[in-house]
């Protein structure tokens, strides 16, 4: 099941650095890409099929042609490496693996799109991704990959790396630009869109490191191999971080739309310790839950995901076994979303922390049935009533919890406690 387009270099030593990586192929599109007009190499990413792989899923190469012509301001990019979704950690092995590819991936990106300079924007716990990224483009800056004249040809690049400092919610785009300009990072209301009014009032792309990770392939290849892989309406490779109760969690490269309890019993060596599966968080924290049922007729793309009222998200697998309290599991999820809200909008800031209060007073055997169904309610009036998606984040995963296991929820209430007894 496992293939290697992303990940082609990541088992080999010491493949992170320029020299061994250019042994492995390391910048051998630049060539090609040089005598490639721009808009043929857009053209080239949205014939791929190519969709960003930062959650969202929009196709890569419809995001850069969204880019206003015969404007005098720069164009920029910025590389989404913030990556702190609970449970998500693809990103992390190209960073330390393989940070070459993705340097390879700005440059073609930056051509394609008429951009002079690229922040990477990286969460700021990766201390040791950081350090390994800028080693990498000291190594380009030297070799000449990067700078005045990239590859020799009359073209300037600069990369630049921007730490955060540790906030989920600048993972949404417009917060990480607002954090890059030096502001608190809350996120922006749109329109304007980033492609139109983005980094400093200019037009800017914001893609993830996977999304840029997988465009040296493409183009070396062309959109018909990359194509090759996955499906129709979902082609491609995607690095999947499985985690939980499975024999073998770890990051493993699938093309899209394998089975997913198959990708759980064949990759991850199924539920550990002979348990039974409870359920399964498809693609981050975020994502609604699935049921061993849901699960068992969902598939590894976007749209078998939709289908099933749920997320493709990050990529983030987490297998969940039979003794998995629902309850507590909810409490952590809701208690890390209440943290990360930037307090901008007050359904967030308030909602969450009243969401998180029901729930201790349920384990607390102090809840009632009432309050699960209060809690129920606040998910539908906090969802989409914010400028950013963060507290829907919080609320379609709650939501789904409560839907599907809604007896674990009513076994904490005190009310029916007194009920039974009586």
């Amino acid at each position: 099941m496992e293939v290697k387009v992303l990940s082609a270099k990541f088992d080999i030593a010491d493949a992170h650095l320029l020299e061994v990586a250019k042994q492995h192929g390391a910048y051998a599109t630049l060539e090609k890409l040089f005598a490639m007009p721009p808009a043929d190499v857009i053209d080239e990413v949205k014939n791929s099929g190519l969709r960003g792989r930062g959650g969202a899923g929009f196709p890569a190469g419809l995001k850069w042609s969204f880019l206003p012509k015969g404007l005098d301001k720069p164009v920029y990019l910025a590389v989404n490496s913030d990556e702190s979704e609970p449970a998500t950690f693809k990103d992390r092995y190209i960073l330390t693996r393989d940070p070459h590819l993705l340097i390879e991936g700005i440059i073609i990106c930056c051509w394609a799109i008429g951009c002079h300079d690229c922040y990477i924007y990286i969460r700021g716990e990766y201390t040791t991704q950081r350090k390994a990224l800028q080693k990498a483009i000291d190594e380009a800056y030297d070799a000449g990959y990067l700078g005045e004249k990239v590859a020799g040809q009359d073209f300037r690049l600069d990369v630049t790396v921007h730490r955060g400092a540790g906030a989920y919610v600048c993972g949404e785009e417009t917060a990480l630009l607002e954090s890059v300009e030096g502001r608190k990072g809350q996120p922006r209301s749109k329109p304007p869109f980033p492609a139109v009014a983005g980094l400093y009032g200019c037009p800017t792309i914001i893609n993830n490191v996977q999304t840029i990770a997988s465009l040296p392939f493409i183009i070396a290849n062309g959109a018909d191999a990359y194509k090759a892989y996955g499906t129709e309406k979902s082609p491609g490779t995607h690095l999947f971080g499985i985690s939980g109760h499975v024999e073998r969690p770890g990051m493993y490269e699938l093309p899209l739309g394998l089975p997913l309890l198959e990708v759980i019993d064949k990759v991850a060596g199924g539920v550990w310790k002979a348990r039974k599966l409870k359920a399964v968080i498809p693609g981050g924290s975020s994502t609604p839950v699935l049921t061993p049922e849901e699960a068992a007729t969902t598939t590894l793309d976007y749209e078998s995901m939709a289908a099933h009222k749920t997320m493709f998200g990050s990529g983030g697998i987490v297998v969940l076994d039979e003794t998995v309290d629902m309850v507590r599991l909810v409490k952590n999820l809701i208690d890390f979303y209440h943290h990360e809200s930037c307090g901008q909008c007050t359904p967030c800031r308030e909602g969450l922390g009243w969401m998180l209060k029901i729930v201790k007073q349920l384990l607390n055997g102090e809840g009632t049935t009432a309050d699960i169904d209060l809690l129920r309610e606040l998910c539908d009036n906090i969802e989409m009533k914010t400028v950013c998606v963060l507290s829907a984040a919080c609320t379609m995963p709650v939501r789904s919890y409560l839907d599907k296991f809604r007896p674990e929820f009513e076994a904490y209430a005190a009310d029916r406690a007194k009920t039974e007894a009586a």
